[in-house]
């Protein structure tokens, strides 16, 4: 049996990055739908919002205002989840309570000034800038001893737990590598020691040459849905170089992360013409000193719509209990990404 019939059973599939399967069921996207439905996320209409927290010149909790920016803002979270000055201590009871105290920084990037630009109706120079942005954090926050870990994301949507729509992302510096990046780290670094050679490298000549999952490229990066993907439309954001880090890219290969992350972005929110939510991360190299040589910058876009604006996917019963599992392959959801325009839906219908 070759693949392209296997792609039409029950079967699953390994993902080398978190060396975890993912279950692919195919034959059961054509189940009637009796579950929860939700109402459409929309763009804010306004440019600025005197009551967000995030627009210039607007009080912040706790007393602190905004300055009147104009171009990408970056400030302290207000509520963080790590805090700086923490004073070393481990616990372990039998090596089953173990526990040790977490130093971090976090810090809010608000993208722009406007309440209602996100990515994909943003210019290439203003991402550009926003690129700029992170890259400049990364290395100021690297520089702290303690830093091993900078994990840049955005939560996009009141679906992924975002509190405001301001477009913004978090920025958080921690003082051990977390789980999923360490679980990738040791990946590579076996692969590397096994190969000589470096598993997204190798990973993305194989993608575009069989060309089957790709949804768009250009001539720095590309963007694929992973063979193992397990939201309905997740992708990869792939370097075509092997660089562990934002701040190791050319402005011209800046220019192109811009145009990469406006391409993959217009096409979720033309998909199912929403203002189209997820998580995305980047993951670098660790602030930790060592080389890491087998470190590939990459990006995870994970978003929970699964039939259109209203159908949310959930991880329930045996995908919590057992083994994640999704219903539209992989190879699919790449096809309805791909052909889509890369013309904002509301550009096209004049509602911007």
């Amino acid at each position: 049996m070759n693949h392209s019939q296997l792609q039409q059973l029950p079967h699953r599939r390994f993902n080398p990055l978190t060396c975890e399967w993912v279950l692919v069921s195919p034959h059961r996207t054509e189940r009637p739908w009796l579950g929860r439905v939700d109402k459409v996320s929309l763009t804010p209409a306004i440019a600025f919002d005197p009551a967000c927290y995030l627009c210039p010149g607007n009080e912040r909790f706790g007393g602190a205002h905004n300055p009147k920016y104009t171009n990408t803002f970056v400030f302290d979270n207000d509520f963080p989840a790590l805090l700086p000055e923490v004073p070393a201590v481990e616990t372990s009871e039998d090596n089953l309570f173990v526990a040790q105290s977490e130093a971090g920084i976090c810090r809010v990037v608000c993208f722009s000034p406007r309440h209602n630009l996100t990515i994909p109706l943003m210019s290439l120079g203003t991402i550009h800038q926003v690129i700029n942005v992170w890259s400049e954090q990364f290395q100021e926050l690297k520089k702290t001893p303690w830093v091993r870990y900078i994990q840049i994301f955005e939560n996009r949507g009141a679906l992924m737990g975002a509190s405001n729509p301001h477009p913004h992302c978090q920025i958080w510096a921690s003082a051990s590598v977390p789980n999923l990046p360490n679980r990738e780290l040791s990946s590579f670094e076996a692969f590397h020691n096994e190969n000589r050679t470096c598993l997204l490298c190798d990973y993305l000549k194989l993608e575009l040459r069989k060309n089957e999952r790709v949804v768009c490229q250009n001539d720095a990066f590309a963007v694929v849905v992973p063979y193992w993907a397990l939201w309905p439309f997740e992708t990869l954001l792939l370097s075509k170089s092997h660089v562990g880090t934002m701040h190791e890219f050319s402005s011209v290969e800046r220019e192109l992360l811009a145009d990469i992350l406006q391409k993959i972005t217009i096409r979720y929110d033309n998909l199912f013409e929403t203002w189209f939510p997820y998580s995305m991360g980047f993951h670098q190299r660790p602030s930790d000193g060592r080389p890491h040589p087998g470190f590939h910058f990459h990006a995870h876009y994970y978003p929970p719509l699964l039939r259109s604006a209203t159908v949310q996917k959930f991880m329930v019963g045996y995908e919590l209990l057992g083994t994640p599992q999704r219903d539209i392959s992989p190879e699919s959801a790449a096809e309805r990404l791909r052909s889509l325009t890369e013309i904002h839906y509301s550009r096209r219908n004049n509602s911007l």
